[in-house]
């Protein structure tokens, strides 16, 4: 195995496999059954995503991509240099690549729940720039970050890509955002990729691709809880649905059993009806102005806005006020 650079550092704070096991037995549980879009990210399910973001149907990534080549030296005097950036769901590292050499940090902090992935692009990153502190932290985002300790860094700005912000229901969407002010300090900045409201036509074939890449992933969910918790789902028995819901302003996913079906997990009886989901992501879309007021409710004030020519995303970059 090649020895990881002398400038990589890694610091797994990922969740203890019980912490799986409670949200699942929870979410199952309810009435309206739910799991959390974070258990997507096992090493498969991660790989499958990167093929998403790559499928002709899925506009947000190649979207925030030319954001970035065309606004980023813009968006790196917005963020300031040599100091401290942070990324949140880094993932493959793609986007960032468009920016290091713009913003040039003194170190930089990518934090991601697969931690393989995050191994893998945070080291291949570390290697690719030996003038980088990289410290890649292995952690669950959506909960407190405990951090101190870490950094002693003033200057703080967090990148957080890909619109994930539109997974969280409105009241957990601020309070993200606020516990991201509070990483900031007062003179913070924090970029970040909001999906923007559009045609229904074109949400339905990001979110239902021909390829089926995206069903498979939605299914990779049952997957791994067969594997890691011992349950016994039948996988092939649910099919895949994602649609928008136009009231609530979100793209829903949903897995449905095409039969009844009863699974076990540690002694706990799952019942599903034909026809019955479990609900397993949302993905929130904004105007500008319904983004903009979230954030002000966070504490964040906006500098800036970036969007493409077609009105499809926009980056954002904010300010604790």
């Amino acid at each position: 195995m090649e020895a990881a650079p002398p400038n990589f550092h890694f610091h797994d704070l990922q969740p203890a496999p019980e912490d799986f096991h409670t949200d699942v037995i929870a979410g199952l549980s309810r009435q309206t059954k739910r799991l959390s879009p974070k258990f997507f990210y096992d090493e498969l399910g991660s790989q499958l995503f990167d093929a998403i973001t790559r499928l002709p149907e899925y506009y947000p990534t190649r979207t925030e991509i030319g954001l970035l080549h065309r606004y980023g030296e813009d968006m790196a005097r917005m963020l300031g240099n040599d100091g401290l950036l942070f990324e949140l769901g880094s993932g493959s590292g793609t986007k960032i690549r468009v920016l290091l050499e713009a913003i040039q940090p003194q170190t930089y902090a990518p934090i991601d729940i697969s931690r393989e992935t995050l191994s893998m692009s945070a080291g291949a990153i570390a290697q690719d720039h030996p003038k980088l502190e990289v410290h890649a932290i292995c952690t669950d985002y959506s909960k407190p970050l405990e951090l101190s300790g870490f950094f002693d860094v003033q200057q703080r700005a967090v990148f957080f890509p890909g619109s994930s912000i539109g997974n969280f229901d409105p009241t957990q969407a601020r309070d993200l955002l606020q516990r991201i002010a509070k990483l900031l300090g007062p003179d913070g900045r924090l970029l970040i990729g909001v999906d923007l409201k559009k045609a229904p036509a074109l949400l339905h074939a990001a979110y239902n691709d021909n390829q089926g890449v995206t069903a498979k992933f939605n299914q990779n969910l049952l997957t791994r809880i067969n594997r890691e918790l011992d349950a016994d789902f039948d996988v092939a028995a649910f099919r895949h649905e994602a649609f928008y819901n136009e009231k609530l302003g979100r793209v829903e996913m949903h897995l449905f059993a095409t039969a009844p079906q009863h699974v076990r997990i540690d002694g706990c009886c799952f019942e599903f009806q034909a026809g019955e989901s479990i609900h397993t992501e949302n993905s929130y879309k904004f105007s500008i102005e319904e983004f903009q007021t979230l954030a002000a409710q966070a504490g964040l004030a906006s500098l800036r806005v970036w969007q493409d020519d077609d009105a499809l995303f926009s980056v954002h970059c904010l300010r604790p006020i």
